[in-house]
């Protein structure tokens, strides 16, 4: 006879994380991927093509800073994955509503690409750039706040590094409403505001290192 009332498994303690994260890493791999197929010289450069390729400095420009800004992303999804004992429908659903701004960030690279230096192109561009970022950014504090919230986060994790953690995260969406304003006026002042917060997100610092299941941590400075 089969049981009317089945176990419900690890579903009454909570989900559990390999299949988020390997889909997380998936969608984060490819949208750096893709960000270098908008990177190319038109049919007519052959005669040109030094200068054609040193024209295309908008697109490398905007390359590294959404490959360091996706990356620094990355680093602190890993950092939320590697802390959390378990997770919950709610967590899995605003992780993919992540995916879908990290997945959409070729997009705005693009047109911050195609319009950087044409003035007021340039300035909505260089915005809606900035709002991308900064809701990514945001989006990945929420998953933070929302582990910490609803105690998904390992009991033995040291206070020192969930401050260390949330004062991470916290710092880009601090930043960049700050560098999106000043862009309205000076578009290149948001440019370098862009880039320094990408940075930021992934220059390691003493006390930081993530602690891998397998018991290994980061390399410290």
């Amino acid at each position: 006879m089969t049981d009317e009332n089945p176990p419900s498994g690890p579903l009454r303690h909570g989900l559990r994380t390999g299949r988020l994260e390997a889909f997380s890493d998936g969608v984060f791999a490819i949208a750096i991927t893709l960000l270098v197929l908008d990177i190319a010289v038109p049919a007519s450069a052959e005669a040109h093509l030094l200068r054609s390729v040193a024209d295309l400095w908008p697109s490398y420009l905007g390359y590294v800073i959404s490959v360091s800004t996706i990356g620094g992303l990355w680093l602190g999804h890993v950092a939320i994955t590697e802390y959390l004992e378990r997770t919950d429908v709610g967590f899995v659903r605003l992780n993919l509503l992540l995916l879908l701004v990290i997945a959409f960030l070729p997009f705005p690279t693009k047109l911050f690409a195609d319009y950087i230096g044409r003035n007021s192109p340039e300035r909505v561009a260089v915005t809606i750039y900035g709002l991308s970022l900064l809701l990514a950014s945001t989006l990945l504090l929420a998953l933070w706040r929302y582990a910490l919230r609803n105690r998904l986060v390992r009991p033995d994790t040291a206070d020192t590094r969930i401050q260390f953690l949330t004062k991470r995260l916290t710092a880009g969406v601090a930043g960049y409403p700050v560098v999106i304003i000043a862009g309205l006026f000076i578009p290149v002042i948001a440019v370098i505001g862009y880039l320094v917060i990408a940075l930021y997100s992934i220059i390691p610092f003493r006390g930081g290192s993530i602690p891998w299941r397998s018991g290994r941590r980061l390399p410290q400075p």
